[in-house]
Order: structure tokens, then sequence, then C-alpha cells
């Protein structure tokens, strides 16, 4: 590892081919580079720290040089041990930006490198997965005053932030971008659903056509998941806790059943919940023999690992991303990427059209706790409806895509309700 005051990085040698790997993103990320145009321009964020735990891809490294442009001073970590792309965070060191991640990163190194962030005293917290707002909270509740607010990214921040603000935990606002419609309609169902089962290849090349594919959860990121599966000619079965996911997986030709029951039929299994636990070790022990685990929710308490680690009688890493534990019955089952988050283990995460959206409305949600500070109480927030329909937009233009307008009488029409048969 390189390090000096201003970053920490596995090698500064992989610059090079992390500003290629950047100019790449950009060359698809056009809706992102619109509002970089306009921040350029108008500056919104000047003298703003912004302070960011997310994950440190080539994708991300449009974002930082986006919220730049509008005048921010960045320092940035990864949310993530295993998802910071090497060549990317040098490139970000030799641009000058405070940048503290590495792939691999000791959970020492992950704490030690949210608490320079932290140490930057941001005045505007961007996370994924809230690790970041959590440590602020719990270690360093003196930089809350300074804090004008946040912003989350993904779905399992969102849930902690929610339980955070149900428990008057939350001292200030924060934005959920994971609940905008060109976030989470798109970014975990099209992005995950295409980047886990990319990362399961990278990591096993196995066959997918006419394996039992096992899905646990049917939130977006399994919908996205499960169809990705069937299209891949999976024989798809999906668990669930919730009645209505449940049934919507059933409506959508999807076999449901327990998990304790699909655990003997698996060849695949996939755990998106956001939950803990969600295949333990008795589930384990019921499965066939070669077996392979995988986890593409944010925090790798999904598959209890641990456990396995306990009661395995012996483990081999066949490849890179790739663990093979002996079960006591004598069964093999295949852990990849460390039962951490697959997609950016194994693989490089979302696609950059996919991830242009997400930063959009990073971006304007940064520009909008700006634009109300000092107004917004300590609560979680979702941007206007405006904002996300200019994300849509913008995306459209990106893509050379044109659509309707309401015409006035159409408008006019509704927006009143006198008009009947």
């Amino acid at each position: 590892m390189e390090t000096n005051e201003n970053y920490a990085v596995k090698d500064m040698n992989l610059a090079e081919q992390g500003l290629l790997n950047i100019e790449y993103a950009e060359s698809q990320m056009g809706a992102l580079l619109k509002v970089k145009e306009r921040f350029e321009k108008e500056k919104p964020l000047e003298g703003i720290k912004v302070g960011m735990a997310l994950h440190v891809t080539k994708e991300t490294a449009v974002l930082v040089k986006t919220l730049i442009a509008g005048g921010a001073d960045v320092a940035i970590c990864s949310c993530n041990p295993l998802s910071t792309q090497d060549d990317v965070a040098a490139a970000l060191a030799k641009s000058g930006i405070k940048v503290y991640a590495y792939k691999g990163e000791s959970k020492e190194d992950y704490y030690n490198f949210l608490d320079k962030v932290i140490a930057f005293k941001p005045q505007i917290t961007i996370d994924d997965g809230c690790d970041l707002v959590t440590e602020i909270h719990n270690k360093n509740p003196e930089l809350i005053d300074g804090i004008i607010g946040g912003a989350e990214e993904t779905s399992t921040g969102v849930i902690r932030l929610r339980a955070m603000e149900k428990d008057n935990a939350l001292k200030y606002p924060v934005i959920a971008v994971n609940d905008a419609n060109t976030k989470h309609l798109m970014d975990n169902i099209k992005g995950t659903g295409q980047s886990t089962v990319d990362g399961i290849l990278r990591a096993t090349n196995t066959i997918i056509a006419g394996k039992n594919f096992v899905v646990c959860g049917y939130g977006e990121c399994g919908k996205g998941l499960a169809k990705r599966a069937q299209g891949m000619d999976a024989n798809v079965i999906v668990t669930e806790v919730d009645p209505f996911r449940a049934l919507q997986a059933a409506m959508d030709g999807f076999r449901v059943m327990p998990i304790k029951e699909a655990s003997k039929e698996g060849d695949i299994f996939v755990t998106v919940t956001g939950n803990k636990n969600v295949i333990d070790i008795n589930h384990m022990n019921l499965m066939k023999n070669g077996a392979i685990l995988a986890n593409s929710g944010h925090f790798d308490a999904e598959i209890n690992v641990n456990e396995l680690e306990k009661v395995a009688k012996d483990k081999r890493t066949i490849r890179e991303f790739m663990d093979e534990y002996t079960l006591a019955n004598g069964s093999k089952i295949f852990i990849l990427g460390q039962a951490r988050l697959i997609n950016l283990a194994s693989a490089e995460g979302h696609p950059s059209a996919i991830m242009a959206m997400s930063f959009c409305n990073q971006a304007f949600a940064c520009e909008y706790l700006v634009q109300n500070k000092g107004k917004l109480e300590p609560k979680v927030y979702v941007l206007p409806k405006e904002k996300d329909d200019e994300v849509a937009q913008l995306q459209l233009e990106a893509m050379g895509i044109e659509f309707d307008t309401l015409t006035e009488e159409q408008s006019k029409y509704l927006n009143s309700w006198q008009e009947g048969t």
C-alpha cells in the first residue's frame, strides 16, 4: 500500500490505466456529464466539503469529478473491503483527490479510512450502506452541527437510516437517493441483475442454463436477478418472507418455497435481502454437493460464513474469488467473494450507463441539501419528483430517445375534475 496524508492506495503505478477506465466510463455516462457541465457554470457546491463512502469505481470517479466541477472539495473512502478498483483509486490520488481505498482492505484499514474521511470534517456525507453516517453519530457527534445533510445510495443504508429516524437517533437530514425511481427501478433491477450474474460467471465460469437458481429476496434487486437468471435458461426459485413479494414472484412465473426446501434443490444460491443469516449452516447442510453460494446484498451478513468457518472440516481457495468448504457430511459447497457483494468482488459492478442515473441523483441531492440548508429536519427525505423526472429526461437524451409531451388540452384535462362522460 502507498500512503501519504492525502491518499492510501495499493499502487500508484496503476494510475494511467485508471484514467483510461474513467475516460471509458465517461463515454457512457452522458446524463451525468450534462449535470457536470451545468455544475461547472453554476458552482452550486462552492466551498462545500463532501465526504464520501462509496464503491471506488470508475463510475464513482465521474461523480467525484462532477462534484468538484460544482465547487466541492471531496474526500472518499470505500464502503466495502472488496469493491475498490485499485487503478481508479490510484488515478484519483494522482489527480490530487483525497482517496483512501484498496481492494481487499482489512477491517482495521476499512474503519481507519472512514476515520480519514471523517477527519476531513465533511459538510455533506454520501454513503453506500450508512457506515459513514453511523460512525459520525456514534463516535464523532461533535461534527454534526457542521453537517448540512447526507445522501444514501443503497437499500441497506436506507433501512438503517429509517431505523435511526424511528429511534430519534438521526441528527441531520439525509436524502434517500435509493428511493428515486431512476435509482431503485433502474440501478437495483437492471444493474444488480446483470452485474450479479457477471460476478458469478467471472468467479466460477459455470453454466447457468438448466441449473436451479435460488434467489433469496424478491425486492427490486431480487426481481432483476431472477429475470436475468431466467433469461439465461435457469430454473429460478425464489424465497421470501414478505407475503406480497412472494405472491409477486409466483405471479411472475417463479417457483416460491421456504429456504429450507430450496436448500435441497438449488445449484446456485444468491442472497439479496439486506438481512442477516438468510442462508444459515442448517441450510448449507441440506445442500447438494458442489452448490455455489453468493451474496449481492451490501454487507457480508446474509450468508453465515462465520458459523461455516467453525464447523467446516476443510477449506480451500479454488479460484481467486471461490472458496471450497467441506461440510461434516462430506459435501462440498463453494462461497464466492467471501460472501461479500459478488458483483463488485469479482466483477466491476453496474454498467456505467446505469450508474449515470444513480449519480445524477447523488449530485442533485447534494445541490438540494445546500439549497435547503437549515430548513430540513433530521429525517430521511426523497428527492422531489421533478428532479427524478429530470434524471430520466437526461438519460433519454443520452440514449437518443425522444418521447411525447402533453398537449395543453391534455394537461388541462388531467388537472381538472369537471369533465366526465
